[in-house]
């Protein structure tokens, strides 16, 4: 092969020419220099031999008949496939306008006849170099976005992470502080109870005593209607011990959610991290507006512990549970059958909707799943494929940052050695399932 090839294997050269005696000649001097050699005497015959395959250089006759060069050329360089095939118009016309037209159509290089070899040589030589050198630049191009990219998703589940991490030492001051209170309140609960027993009993014991009650009394008594006191203190006392174990669940479920105190490696009841996560989204879980509230269905199986980062895990359940309520927001269908749900039987009668499924189940020994079903919108294959790609989301602008499944992902599969799928269809509902190893290996999630 000719030293000039810059192409390791032949570069394929298109010849479209209607005078035979062309076509041989160039032929003659390109296939000498080890070029491959492909011929079309008519436009016709060059447009489907491009077609049929795309050549890494066409040498284009102008005078031709049905169709002139500039024409050929103008209907490549329209299709975004055969654009960035450089051409070289070959044409005994040498006028100074024929040239310019030719490179107005989007000519790269202009050869008149007759041909010089060395010319002719030189002149393919050079497009065939240009292209080479553009097509890495484009590659470069692609592996500097791809970068980029990256480069943006790191910084921002860089922020993410930060953001977590402050709402984790806020949260864990928050309950510190609001501990001490509640502790303190439903402690004092227990006397409180004791005191008006106590009192209730000695207010009996005067009535005993004095065996009719003056009038005064007898219509002080009234005025505070004391029998509905003596009947609806103890219900108050009950109320008040029912909301400060409220707080204290809600407390202990913030500060289950933050794990702080659990960075590194630590065996877990995946199914806590599942309920705290679900406390803190119980508000939109209710009513709102037109949409009735969100039934969570819940079939969990006795799963042994789990030795993970809890608080990255906790991440990922409140991921997937808020892009369910999101998603069943926009519109939630009954389902029609749930075939990637798992234990079918187990979850009963169809529910009305909106709904979300949480299952849990441990496939094998060392293994376990949790899978997030809804019975939203679905999505289409083409969503579907690009569901786990940085930024990429189907919510309104500032509703979303696109980097929820994103990160996710890479907590489970990066971080824990697990796996994340998604499953979804339209009409249908979305279900992800993480898989989650018994015994997470030792590289924490980035």
């Amino acid at each position: 092969m000719n030293k000039n090839n810059p192409s390791p294997e032949p570069a394929d050269i298109l010849i479209v020419d209607d005078t035979a005696a062309n076509l041989r000649l160039l032929s003659i001097i390109l296939t000498r220099n080890g070029y491959r050699v492909r011929k079309a005497l008519t436009p016709h015959l060059a447009l489907n031999a491009v077609e049929a395959s795309l050549p890494h250089l066409i040498l284009l006759d102008i005078n031709m008949p049905e169709m002139n060069g500039y024409q050929v050329c103008e209907k490549l360089k329209s299709n975004p496939i055969t654009r960035e095939i450089p051409i070289i118009f070959i044409s005994a016309l040498d006028d100074i306008f024929d040239k310019i037209k030719a490179f107005e159509v989007g000519g790269n290089d202009y050869i008149t006849k007759p041909f010089q070899e060395a010319e002719v040589l030189v002149r393919v030589d050079h497009q065939l170099k240009l292209r080479s050198l553009q097509m890495e630049l484009l590659a470069k191009n692609r592996v500097l976005e791809q970068t980029l990219t990256e480069l943006k998703q790191v910084h921002n589940q860089l922020i993410q992470n930060e953001k977590m991490v402050s709402l984790g030492q806020l949260v864990a001051g928050v309950c510190h502080e609001i501990n001490n209170p509640v502790n303190f309140i439903s402690g004092n609960l227990t006397y409180v109870k004791t005191y008006v027993k106590q009192l209730l009993g000695l207010i009996q014991k005067y009535r005993q005593a004095l065996g009719s009650i003056p009038p005064e009394i007898e219509q002080f008594e009234e005025e505070i209607e004391l029998e509905f006191l003596v009947e609806d203190f103890p219900k108050l006392v009950i109320s008040m011990e029912g909301g400060s174990e409220r707080i204290r669940t809600i407390v202990e479920s913030l500060r289950n959610f933050s794990r702080l105190d659990e960075a590194e490696l630590k065996s877990v009841d995946l199914h806590e991290g599942l309920e705290s996560t679900l406390m803190m989204l119980g508000h939109r879980l209710e009513r709102s507006g037109d949409r009735p509230g969100i039934t969570v269905i819940k079939n969990y199986t006795q799963l042994p512990l789990v030795r993970c980062y809890a608080a990255q895990l906790n991440q990922v359940f409140m991921n997937l549970l808020t892009n369910a309520i999101d998603a069943l927001e926009s519109g939630s269908r009954p389902p029609r059958s749930l075939p990637n749900r798992q234990d079918q039987d187990a979850i009963g009668p169809e529910p009305p909707s909106p709904t979300i499924w949480i299952n849990t189940a441990q496939p094998t020994e060392n293994t376990v799943t949790i899978s997030i079903a809804d019975n939203g919108p679905g999505m289409t294959p083409e969503l579907q494929q690009q569901a786990f790609d940085p930024f990429f989301t189907t919510k309104q602008v500032g509703y979303g940052t696109g980097l929820g499944l994103s990160i996710s992902y890479q907590i489970v599969v990066e971080g824990h050695g697990g796996t994340l799928d998604c499953q979804s269809f339209p009409g249908t509902g979305t279900t992800f399932t993480l898989g989650l190893p018994l015994q997470c290996p030792k590289n924490p999630p980035k």
